[in-house]
C-alpha cells in the first residue's frame, strides 16, 4: 500500500481534533464532579445547622422526598399505610 501523505494529515488533523474534544469533554466531567461534592458539602452543613436548631434531619429528608412525589401517589400510598396499620391493630 502507498503511503499518502494528504491521507496521514487528514488522520492526523482527525485525531487531534477528537482528542481535544475528549479533553474538554473530561474536564467537564471533572468540573462537574467538584461542583457536585461542593453542593454535598454544603448540604451536609445544613442539615446539620437544622440539627443543631432542634429539627430532625430525617423526617426532613423524608419531606423533601415526598414533596418531590405526586400528591395523589403519596394520597394512595397514606391509605394503603393506614389500612395495614389498621390490620395489625397499630392504628
Amino acid at each position: 500500500m502507498k503511503h499518502d501523505p494528504d491521507f496521514a494529515k487528514q488522520n492526523a488533523d482527525a485525531y487531534a481534533v477528537t482528542a481535544d474534544e475528549l479533553r474538554q469533554f473530561i474536564e467537564r466531567a471533572e468540573q462537574l464532579a467538584a461542583e457536585k461534592k461542593d453542593i454535598a458539602e454544603q448540604e451536609k452543613d445544613l442539615f446539620a445547622e437544622a440539627k443543631g436548631r432542634g429539627y430532625d434531619t430525617k423526617v426532613m429528608r423524608k419531606v423533601i422526598a415526598l414533596r418531590k412525589r405526586k400528591p395523589e401517589d403519596v394520597a394512595e400510598e397514606d391509605a394503603i399505610l393506614d389500612m395495614y396499620r389498621a390490620a395489625l391493630g397499630m392504628a
